[in-house]
């Protein structure tokens, strides 16, 4: 069975916005999901910070065609009730990351994978950086 990893946003806009010196590592990444090797997981609050990001550098028009693109490459996970309740009560320093960790938990994500460690401190699941996975993996 196929590794569920989560990706949180940080890389998927080294993806999109083909943000130096990170791209290449989010493309290798996003390049094994495409084949099949893994499946990728990001949350619904992903897509609504990925819209509201990418229309101020492009058009409406074209973030919801490159979001479009993209949900083919991911699966979306629900920010629900319980995922906002956990992420109140659990003492991150970024409210946005604990919404993230608890939807990747949730979902029975293996691996968080992101550039901002540090935020995912009290992390009880494997944290990675996309470079790290990809060259381990």
């Amino acid at each position: 069975m196929k590794p569920l990893l989560f990706v949180d946003t940080d890389i998927v806009l080294d993806l999109l916005a083909r943000r130096e010196p990170f791209y290449k590592a989010a493309a290798r990444l996003f390049s094994r999901a495409e084949t099949g090797d893994i499946s990728l997981a990001v949350s619904s609050l992903t897509f609504a910070n990925l819209f509201y990001i990418l229309r101020k550098q492009v058009s409406s028009k074209h973030a919801l065609e490159v979001l479009r693109n993209f949900k083919r490459l991911v699966t979306v996970l629900a920010v629900d009730d319980a995922t906002v309740e956990q992420a109140l009560h659990a003492g991150f320093n970024d409210f946005e990351d604990a919404i993230q960790y608890h939807a990747a938990q949730h979902a029975g994500c293996s691996k968080l994978l992101t550039r901002n460690g540090r935020h995912y401190r009290k992390a009880e699941m494997a944290i990675e950086t996309a470079d790290l996975y990809c060259s381990s993996n």
